[in-house]
């Protein structure tokens, strides 16, 4: 009997790139809220999914993961990993939700547990200040005047540059948020005449649990988007950059919320 919760299905099961749920994280954010095209969200929207308005949020974390045994970050290879995340305010049946249309990861485990999800993971490379509780000149203060920036960048081609200025601390989270972020699960058919058919093909809802969040800090923000030759997050350039976020989170994910199948 072959086990394993994703392939590869082996003997004893441990060698599974993502292991069976729960799925607990750790990690800190930058994130920036910003203003884009309209035409050009509502483009990247899935039926039955509207658009709620031009503003959107991206999200730069560094993670740490843990399974229920929790010996993942005593081998920090297998628990860290930093990831950019580009979400769109959209509506459902009249409610406010969140859309990802681009998210990009440095581990492979966490791509498979993103794709179990509906997240659309990408391979990319995702660079964040780190704050360190010495005063020193290598590293900001997590306080007014904090200067923090991220960068991603992609197949060879940097995509985004960002900075944060720190002016006070907040009780407003940035938005859209992505706790309850509405994902797509898509899995093609490679069977010749059912390419157009694919096998899994549903509109889901993230569902979290046990989250925590620190103290939020709220200040300015520059983002800048670079072109890419066929990459398409640059059509959700920001036209105003609103405001930057830094705060510290934790969660577990073991379930999700089927909304509707797509194929039908």
């Amino acid at each position: 009997m072959l086990k394993g919760y994703t392939l590869p299905r082996t003997p004893r099961g441990t060698s599974s790139l993502a292991p069976t749920p729960p799925w607990h994280y750790a990690g800190h954010a930058l994130a920036i809220e910003f203003e884009v095209n309209p035409d050009a969200a509502a483009a990247f929207l899935p039926p039955p999914l509207k658009l709620a308005s031009a503003q959107c949020a991206a999200y730069f974390v560094e993670w740490q993961y843990a399974s229920d045994d929790g010996a993942e970050y005593l081998d920090p290879v297998r628990s860290q990993y930093r990831e950019s995340i580009f979400l769109i305010s959209a509506t459902y049946e009249g409610t406010p939700v969140a859309y990802c249309p681009f998210i990009w990861v440095d581990q492979d485990v966490a791509l498979m547990r993103g794709l179990a999800q509906g997240w659309p993971k990408q391979i990319g490379s995702t660079w964040i200040t780190r704050a360190y509780d010495l005063p020193s000149k290598a590293s900001p203060i997590v306080g007014p005047g904090g200067k923090f920036g991220a960068t991603l960048a992609a197949r060879d081609h940097r995509l985004v540059e960002a900075q944060v200025t720190l002016r006070e601390k907040t009780t407003k989270m940035p938005s859209p948020g992505f706790a309850k972020a509405v994902n797509t699960r898509y899995f093609p058919e490679l069977a010749a005449g059912k390419h157009d058919q694919p096998a899994v093909h549903e509109l889901v809802q993230l569902k979290s649990r046990d989250i925590q969040i620190s103290p939020v800090w709220q200040g300015d923000a520059e983002m800048r988007f670079f072109d890419h030759p066929y990459l398409e997050l640059p059509s959700l350039r920001p036209a105003a950059v609103l405001a930057g976020y830094r705060f510290a989170f934790a969660l577990t994910v073991d379930d999700l919320v089927f909304l509707k199948d797509l194929r039908a």
